[in-house]
């Protein structure tokens, strides 16, 4: 039972995750992103890494997997808003 949740976990994680890449194609792809909010991507980018630095302390494999997806994501959407308000 424990691997079958683990496996749920992992796919949940990983599907969050992977939620923050289509955003950041997009402002990639059209070079705008005034409509994408920094405060909110500030926060996911902050909340990413300390879920991640949790699953390091805990050594839980599922959780750092999940969050280093997740902390790229969402850190290349919030650098990715930025840079492309600067321009």
């Amino acid at each position: 039972m424990a691997d079958l949740l683990s496996i749920i976990t992992l796919i949940a994680g990983v599907l969050m995750s992977i939620s923050y890449y289509p955003q950041a194609y997009k402002i990639w792809k059209t070079k705008k992103s005034k409509e994408v909010s920094l405060l909110t991507f500030s926060f996911m980018s902050v909340g990413t890494i300390i879920w991640l630095v949790y699953g390091i302390v805990f050594e839980d494999p599922v959780i750092i997997f999940s969050f280093v997806v997740g902390t790229i994501g969402a850190n290349l959407v919030f650098f990715l808003a930025l840079f492309y308000r600067k321009k």
